[in-house]
């Protein structure tokens, strides 16, 4: 539990930056140095990201590849044909904007740090989980982003040309030079986790300012009203729920033991944080940022809150482990 009143200090950072943000939005003069700073803030957080991520470990671990295979299926095929049913809730449910941010929601990597926390207290397949998560994050680097460009037209997002280049310098061109200089300072990034854990997480505190102050500078709570909200909160805890039960069920009828099951559903159905916010400043640069990222940073909240519970549960029952459907 130690890792999760941490993590509630980063989740509270957070949310006092999107405050911060809609206070004393960044304006005049600050505009250009906001954006600068987190365009290499972000360079950073993918370098770190491509000097973490083991491929050998990734490539390893395909050995056991019906499990990853349904953990990835979950992630970057359920999920985005889920977001695209969800479009049947605008604009009843959903103004255009927010489903926007809900369907760019579904088609982000699962989180690496959070899936294997919650698949250990559980007592799931540990090993299963990091190669799934982390293969899910390799992946998501190129696949999010074609997503985003093959599935968000229809939602009135588009990526130009400038936008491929800013995925390529911001994102590709990063987390490929972490991978080719792996060999030589993987070892050191390891050893020195804790501090770099405060540029990981500063990268997205200060994407979360930018992101909010773009949104104020747009009128961003002008366009969201609180049925609004409580209408999006509604139907991204549904979409948890159901995530949460499909995965399980999914896999039972597959036949795969319960730390497998396990496993699938705390990687099957996260949604990443840590790669969102940042890969959304780059895709969708001047198309209210803002509204795009809020359901991403209220499904984090949700999926924690959920995902800790079951876990505990999990763990309860794991003496007494029969691979069943939980009521």
């Amino acid at each position: 539990m130690l890792w999760l009143r941490r993590f509630d200090l980063f989740l509270m950072a957070i949310i006092a930056s999107a405050l911060l943000a809609s206070v004393l939005p960044a304006t005049g003069a600050w505009i250009p140095i906001v954006a600068w700073a987190t365009k290499l803030a972000i360079a950073a957080l993918f370098f770190l990201y491509g000097a973490r991520l083991s491929t050998r470990q990734a490539l390893d671990g395909l050995r056991h590849w019906r499990l990853h295979a349904t953990i990835l299926s979950f992630t970057f095929v359920v999920f985005p044909l889920l977001g695209l049913a969800l479009r049947v809730t605008v604009p009843t449910l959903m103004s255009p904007a927010l489903y926007a941010g809900v369907l760019y929601l579904t088609l982000l990597p699962s989180t690496v740090q959070s899936s294997i926390a919650f698949t250990s207290i559980a007592r799931g397949n540990v090993a299963g989980a990091i190669v799934s998560a982390s293969a899910s994050n390799l992946l998501g680097v190129v696949l999010t982003p074609l997503l985003c460009a093959a599935l968000m037209t229809t939602s009135g997002v588009s990526l130009d040309a400038r936008s491929v280049l800013d995925i390529v310098g911001q994102l590709l061109v990063p987390f490929a030079l972490g991978q080719v200089l792996r060999p030589w300072i993987g070892a050191w990034v390891a050893s020195h986790s804790r501090p770099l854990k405060l540029v990981d997480r500063g990268s997205i505190v200060l994407a979360v300012y930018s992101a909010f102050s773009e949104g104020m500078r747009e009128g961003i709570w002008t366009q969201v009203s609180a049925v609004g909200m409580a209408a999006l909160i509604g139907v991204l805890l549904v979409m948890l729920t159901l995530m949460l039960w499909l995965t399980w069920t999914v896999a039972v009828r597959l036949g795969f033991n319960r730390e497998d099951v396990i496993a699938i559903q705390f990687c099957g159905t996260k949604k990443s944080l840590a790669s969102g916010l940042p890969m959304a400043l780059v895709l969708f640069a001047g198309q209210g940022v803002g509204l795009i990222v809020l359901p991403l940073i209220l499904f984090h909240q949700a999926q924690l809150m959920a995902c800790s519970a079951l876990a505990s549960r999990y763990a309860r029952e794991a003496p007494a482990a029969q691979t069943t459907v939980p009521a």
